[in-house]
């Protein structure tokens, strides 16, 4: 046996050490390979650059179901902002929650990075972003209950400070904006759940970006949320659906899924054969958070490269109890009694629907008439899951999960 094979097995066997696994199916984590997203990370560099050099441009709203890698994506976006040297900051949004705290965080940290030198200008809009931040308390909060933002300048008042949520991101937004754009920078500001933004503050959001985009200023907001995210914005201002590029991220296709496996395998010293990677796709269909799942449990099973058809049939129930626990299982325990008997109802209609359920969902009459129930009675049922970000209606009259394959989950699991 010659010395380069001796090696060359030595790696794979290598390869297969679970401690060297490169796949990460932890939430929000970035996989080792960010497959199939080259057109949403190249489209927003240009929206960067075109803003630097004065050019109009909108800000961007990425939709999609859950496990699709928005989050991650979300992050590589903010990463290219802060390689361009703008200013960022990001927020998760919470529908129990206003909007003005967790922003006064961001931006905080938006202007820090921006780095500005003049100091009397950088505390005048800091000033001004704390005197916005503390108004979350209310005009006539004692100083004691007032938040205190961490803001390492006096408040100025008189500037976005009115109480009025949407007349004061316009004039703050302006005026960070206008900071950035003296500094020769931008910032961009990154809001993840954004469907679940409270409406008075989705309003304002969307019209303080109307008004950064009248006036040519270096300021970009980027969303990602669940597919009803554009219906959201649109019922806030007509406008939005103008106002923003809106990209719905989807699952990876097989050429973007052999990819997302087979690039960190490689880096590895390991392979997959054809067959395992087929067997991988059909068990995942390109979403990515399955992707990652499958590709763990098959490495850590496999005895040595290439990782064959066989070891995926037998790191199957690992995935699938991966997945089981850690993303359909927890979502499942966060729901009523009511709600769940609506999850199961909506897992047994997608299924009569056709063989491949609509990604619209099913009609919400018809659910109540699988159910023998009155549409009304169900309404409590549905908000609720709508709240927890579990259903959503991408158009009116229909339900759908907003996490891929939940149907399929219910309905191999008769015990729930």
């Amino acid at each position: 046996m010659s010395l380069g094979l001796e090696r060359a097995r030595g790696r794979y066997r290598e390869a297969m050490d679970p401690i060297r696994n490169p796949y990460a199916p932890g939430a929000g984590q970035r996989p080792p390979e960010l497959a199939g997203r080259d057109t949403e990370l190249d489209m927003f560099q240009v929206v960067l650059e075109r803003i630097a050099r004065g050019r109009p441009e909108r800000s961007l709203v990425l939709t999609g179901l859950r496990g699709v890698g928005k989050t991650v994506l979300l992050n590589s976006l903010r990463s290219s902002a802060v390689r361009s040297r703008w200013g960022t900051g990001k927020i998760e949004a919470r529908p129990d929650s206003e909007l003005r705290r967790p922003l006064s965080a961001a931006l905080h940290q938006a202007v820090r990075e921006l780095g500005i030198r003049d100091e009397d200008s950088r505390n005048h809009v800091l000033g001004i972003l704390k005197a916005f931040a503390q108004r979350s308390a209310g005009a006539d909060a004692k100083l004691r209950d007032k938040w205190q933002p961490g803001i390492d300048a006096p408040a100025v008042t008189g500037r976005a400070d009115s109480g009025d949520i949407e007349i004061d991101l316009v004039e703050l937004f302006t005026d960070i904006a206008g900071l950035a754009q003296d500094g020769g920078k931008g910032v961009a500001i990154f809001i993840d759940e954004m469907q679940d933004v409270q409406p008075a503050d989705v309003s304002a959001l969307c019209a303080a970006c109307h008004e950064i985009s009248q006036l040519g200023l270096p300021f970009v907001v980027v969303g990602a949320g669940l597919p009803h995210l554009p219906a959201v914005l649109s019922a806030s201002k007509s406008y939005s659906e103008r106002l923003f590029h809106y990209r719905r991220i989807d699952r990876l296709d097989r050429e973007q899924a052999d990819r997302a496996l087979r690039t960190p395998a490689l880096d590895e010293g390991a392979d997959f054969t054809a067959e395992a990677l087929a067997a991988l796709y059909e068990a995942t269909d390109g979403y990515p958070y399955f992707v990652q799942a499958y590709g763990k449990a098959a490495w850590d099973v496999a005895p040595k490269s290439p990782i064959t058809a066989e070891d995926i049939t037998v790191a199957a129930p690992a995935a699938q109890n991966e997945l089981a626990v850690g993303f359909f299982g927890s979502r499942y325990e966060r729901a009523t009694p009511a709600e769940r008997e609506y999850m199961k109802g909506l897992a047994d209609l997608e299924v009569r629907e056709g063989v491949v359920p609509d990604p619209a969902g099913v009609a919400t009459k018809d659910l109540a008439e699988h159910l023998g129930r009155k549409p009304q009675s169900l309404s409590p049922a549905r908000d609720g899951l709508i709240k927890k970000g579990l259903v959503f209606s991408a158009e009116r009259g229909r339900i759908a999960f907003t996490v891929p394959h939940f149907g399929r989950y219910l309905r191999s699991q008769p015990e729930l």
